[in-house]
């Protein structure tokens, strides 16, 4: 069905790769539906991973959280959204349903998402006319049909006015398959590109992964960076449940943020949906190259701030700190959140911290700068010649203490891999090299080849000095 409007297309589309080599804009397949309907169960099972929170309360979803998928060999961008209802006064969920109806601007097809085990609600009637008014392709689909009883009583959704209905269970496969054959009808073919040079480096662009605890600015941060509405803020902590991730271009800048849930400490946490949510943050955190921490810098930092800076040291995350809301604060009071920041963070001194205000874009360009820094050093080589170079200057200022009375000798170094940068050193004694020139070795590195935000990692490994032939050891 052709529509004659211009839509804006999803950052998602651009990681894709056709399955003949070309690249262009893939189709987009929105999932919608009322509150509670099982419909990021059906985006995880279409996905074939465990993506979005699945939580059997209403509002778990409420950002769009976009995944590639494919059926039957057709790539497309799977988009869900959250639950759908007009009668809802509540703030949040009017946020909920702009993003939805953003997903509808942005979709080739939509997935149309009922509830099989109860008759139809209001909201199902008021989101089958909004997708009438949209003009869209839509397929309906009765999910929690468990059984071939379940999906007969599913019919009573065709008082609604539709031509099908699609009866499935996505916890259990039922009638997936059915579903995705019709799915792969509606999918509109995208356009052949050639491949290019920059086709080839999107899969490797700078993830950036915004954490902190609750209502520290992460998401308002996200909103400002892209200049628009692309995740729900409110000023009630627990707005972001799943990681979502969305490319960002700006002034010369191309990297994927990632904008996660709130951490709290263990015991603070309410429920299992809070559990699920920080398990993705620290999956977020995983697979990205910088972590920036966000601090309310009018609540001042705390133990659990530590404790996400932690997590992506452990990780080798490069860290930026992010000291949000300095506008609530006066100068000396911005001094004293700094200095208590730099005090526990203190075992990560490398990480920069930014003041900011991600409601005014005050030190928002400076953070852009400052991740872009952190970033390159992350992904930083130094050939094997000028770190070798380097360590004999090193060695002949400060060779390293002997260990039981017996010389400690450093042959070679090598950077062995990136991201975080790690240094390996062939030594004749790997256990007699003390912790405090191995810091010192760190900090020498890092001062030299100005390693910026970023964590080094320096390895010691045994190596015996070949000796020459005939002679008796």
């Amino acid at each position: 069905m052709s529509r004659p409007r211009s839509r804006r297309r999803p950052p998602a589309e651009r990681f894709a790769a056709r399955p003949n080599g070309a690249r262009g804009p893939l189709p987009v397949v929105a999932v919608v539906g009322r509150p509670n309907v099982g419909k990021s169960t059906l985006f995880n099972r279409l996905v074939g991973r465990r993506l979005a929170v699945v939580e059997d309360v209403p509002g778990v979803t409420r950002d769009r959280h976009y995944a590639e998928a494919e059926v039957l060999g057709r790539p497309f961008v799977l988009v869900d959204t959250g639950g759908f209802d007009p009668r809802d006064e509540d703030p949040r969920a009017s946020a909920i349903q702009r993003q939805v109806r953003t997903a509808l601007d942005e979709a080739d097809v939509v997935l149309c998402v009922f509830d099989a085990s109860s008759e139809p609600l209001e909201a199902d009637l008021e989101a089958v006319r909004l997708l009438r008014r949209a003009r869209l392709p839509v397929l309906y689909v009765a999910n929690k049909a468990d059984s071939p009883r379940r999906a007969l009583e599913a019919s009573g959704y065709y008082e609604l006015g539709l031509e099908r209905l699609l009866p499935v269970s996505a916890l259990h496969g039922r009638g997936v398959a059915d579903l995705e054959e019709a799915l792969a009808e509606l999918l509109p073919e995208p356009p052949e590109q050639p491949q290019t040079p920059a086709d080839d480096e999107e899969g490797d662009l700078p993830r950036v992964a915004f954490v902190g605890r609750p209502n520290a600015g992460k998401s308002s941060l996200v909103n400002r960076l892209l200049g628009e509405e692309r995740v729900l803020v409110d000023a009630r902590p627990g707005t972001t449940v799943d990681a979502v991730d969305v490319l960002m271009e700006r002034e010369g800048h191309r990297w994927v943020l990632v904008d996660t849930a709130g951490m709290r400490r263990k015991r603070a946490r309410k429920d299992d949906v809070e559990v699920h949510a920080v398990f993705h943050a620290v999956r977020a955190i995983e697979r990205s190259d910088v972590v920036v921490l966000m601090i309310d810098a009018a609540e001042g930092p705390a133990e659990q701030d530590a404790k996400v800076a932690g997590l992506a040291l452990d990780r080798g995350c490069a860290l930026v700190v992010g000291l949000n809301k300095m506008d609530l604060l006066d100068a000396r009071a911005a001094r004293e959140a700094e200095r208590k920041a730099r005090s526990v963070l203190s075992f990560v001194p490398w990480a920069p911290i930014v003041p900011l205000s991600a409601r005014t874009g005050r030190g928002v360009k400076h953070l852009l700068r400052t991740v872009e820094r952190a970033a390159a050093s992350h992904r930083k080589r130094v050939t094997t010649g000028e770190v070798n170079r380097f360590f004999a200057e090193v060695l002949e200022r400060h060779p390293p203490p002997t260990y039981r009375k017996r010389p400690v000798r450093l042959y070679y170094v090598t950077q062995a891999e990136t991201r975080p940068p790690t240094f390996v050193v062939a030594t004749n004694r790997p256990e007699g090299v003390h912790f405090s020139y191995r810091r010192y070795v760190a900090n020498q590195i890092r001062e030299r080849f100005g390693f910026f935000g970023t964590p080094i990692r320096v390895v010691y490994r045994g190596k015996r000095r070949r000796q020459p032939a005939g002679h008796e050891p």
